[in-house]
């Protein structure tokens, strides 16, 4: 479950787009000055389409990222090996333990167990959305314009980002009290 966490949290993909994603879609070992990055081109959905036009992309991934996929693959590439079975790209990234697909509820209950034992209040009200949820608030957090995390996580406008997904830590819109203390600064300071 930590790749997965890491994957949705640092990279923002839907877990719909998350338990469809096949290593042929996971760029860790690129070469120049390419970045690791995954391709979001797949869902669940009916058909495999994405939820939007726009949510058809392909994300860099942070570093940190790419090193937990790339120790979950090499994970993966062992066992294939220790059990007698070829290894393929088109294999599922976070199968189940048969290899199929995931449900989302067997992702859900597998997310709750980690919220349970990471000592979180109220286990059972969290869900995978709210590793998305984060994403988009710790990007605002850190000054991200919100037209530059709404491209990220796939959404046609500003609107949903904003209203849905956004929850502020802490406020954001400094800008009007910075610009006023610049106004009105006190002689010699």
């Amino acid at each position: 479950m930590h790749p997965y966490v890491v994957l949705a949290l640092l990279v923002g993909v839907r877990t719909e787009e998350e338990r469809p994603l096949t290593w042929s879609h996971v760029h860790i070992d690129v070469d120049g000055e390419d970045r690791p990055h995954i391709d979001a081109w797949r869902s669940v959905r009916r058909r495999g389409e994405t939820k939007t036009r726009r949510s058809k992309r392909s994300l860099t991934m942070p570093y940190y990222a790419a090193t937990v996929l790339s120790d979950h693959r090499q994970r993966q590439q062992d066992d294939c090996a220790a059990s007698g079975v070829a290894w393929s790209d088109d294999r599922l990234v976070f199968p189940d333990s048969d290899g199929s697909q995931r449900s989302s509820t067997n992702v859900l209950r597998h997310f709750r167990a980690l919220v349970k034992d990471a000592g979180l209040p109220a286990p059972h009200g969290w869900t995978t959305r709210e590793l998305r949820t984060s994403f988009v608030s710790l990007l605002s957090d850190h000054g991200t314009p919100i037209e530059v995390i709404a491209r990220v996580v796939g959404h046609n406008g500003t609107r949903t980002t904003e209203w849905v997904y956004r929850k502020q830590i802490r406020p954001v819109i400094a800008e009007g009290a910075e610009a006023m203390d610049q106004i009105f600064k006190p002689d010699g300071a």
